[in-house]
């Protein structure tokens, strides 16, 4: 379930396609963000996907909470839509509604003793951590020759990642969100797939790589729980381009932290996957660069947004020995035994860095 996520990502374009990934070379550095664009070298990305406080090297979440208050504006332009907050947790409140909770007779008589006791708990509340990572590169292109609409291909999804398959979809074939996954992630602004020129909606599958698979039909045998865990990641999204006249210019510099003209910009927006993770956005930003006019800037994100009870299920692994590297917080951060490959199955830091490369290298060689 929980590998599920390391999905959010998954639409988007990640794992290491081919020749893509050879044009550029990844550099971390502590925030890509204040990374002077004038340093930036020919071949080479800047990234970093270190939450505020992490210890130097670490790569680290943050609560959604925390987020939005140290980050607004990321916050703002990262989440699903602008206005996004924790959804009701309906499982957990399922789950007290079934085991019938009451207060013992000690309990209530206490409850009597103190006024403030009697106040019923607000509904529960699904708590997220994300996972954020930016990078910023130079494309040897002027801003003029740029066409993003040519990016909202399907063959442009199956060129970035072969492992994850894809289809699209109608508009009318959105699932209707109302389930614990897609609870919350409607966009009061507008319909998912609808609203924008350039736009195309998409439903795909990724199956697990490696030993988790097997990993995973060990702990499905071994859990008392009916519900079981997937080998593949199921997701809906939709994949669009912006002109400059579509997007908040002021809003956006101040994202990227770069004072030059937005000339456009690709998002993609995961508002339904299956397990694990709550939703997952990909926004790469196109400025003009502010002192060669025949260079364009790319700042890239990406967020992902896991479900933080999905972080906390470690009993259920550890306890098996043969399955203590498969506990959630460890594979989705590329530090267990079962991580494998360049996609999804490699874990969140590792697969970010190869979708980044990836589409740099795309952007670059393209005509």
């Amino acid at each position: 379930m929980w590998m599920r996520h390391a999905i959010v990502l998954v639409g988007w374009l990640g794992s290491l396609s081919a020749a893509g990934a050879q044009d550029f070379r990844i550099e971390d550095v502590g925030s890509a963000l204040s990374f002077d664009v004038a340093q930036l070298k020919p071949g080479v990305i800047a990234f970093s996907d270190q939450a505020a406080g992490a210890a130097a090297g670490e790569i680290d979440l943050i609560h959604f909470e925390d987020w939005a208050r140290s980050r607004p504006n990321e916050k703002k332009f990262l989440s699903l839509f602008p206005g996004y907050t924790e959804p009701p947790d309906e499982s957990a409140a399922k789950a007290g509604a079934e085991t019938g909770a009451k207060p013992d007779a000690k309990s209530e008589s206490k409850a009597d003793s103190k006024p403030e006791a009697k106040a019923e708990a607000g509904p529960a509340i699904q708590k997220l951590d994300m996972y954020v990572a930016q990078a910023r590169f130079a494309l040897d292109k002027p801003p003029a020759a740029l066409d993003l609409t040519r990016y909202v291909t399907l063959p442009f999804l199956e060129r970035i990642d072969p492992a994850i398959k894809h289809k699209v979809i109608a508009a009318t074939d959105v699932l209707p969100l109302t389930d614990q996954h897609g609870l919350g992630n409607d966009n009061p602004e507008r319909k998912w797939c609808s609203g924008r020129a350039a736009l195309i909606c998409i439903e795909s599958i990724y199956k697990l790589e490696g030993k988790i698979p097997i990993g995973i039909l060990l702990a499905n045998k071994l859990r008392d729980s009916a519900k079981k865990i997937s080998d593949h990641i199921d997701f809906q999204s939709e994949l669009s381009a912006l002109s400059a006249a579509e997007v908040d210019q002021a809003g956006l510099k101040e994202l990227t932290a770069l004072d030059a003209p937005v000339v456009g910009a690709l998002e993609q927006n995961l508002f339904y996957i299956n397990q694990i993770m709550k939703f997952g956005k990909f926004l790469a930003v196109f400025q003009a660069d502010p002192a060669d006019a025949k260079k364009t800037v790319v700042t890239a994100f990406m967020a992902l947004a896991i479900e933080a009870g999905v972080l906390e299920k470690k009993k259920e692994f550890e306890n098996v020995p043969v399955l203590r590297n498969l506990v959630p917080a460890q594979v989705l951060m590329g530090k267990s035994s079962f991580n494998s490959g360049e996609s999804i199955s490699a874990g969140l830091p590792k697969y970010a860095r190869n979708e980044i490369r990836t589409i740099a290298g795309i952007l670059a060689r393209d005509k």
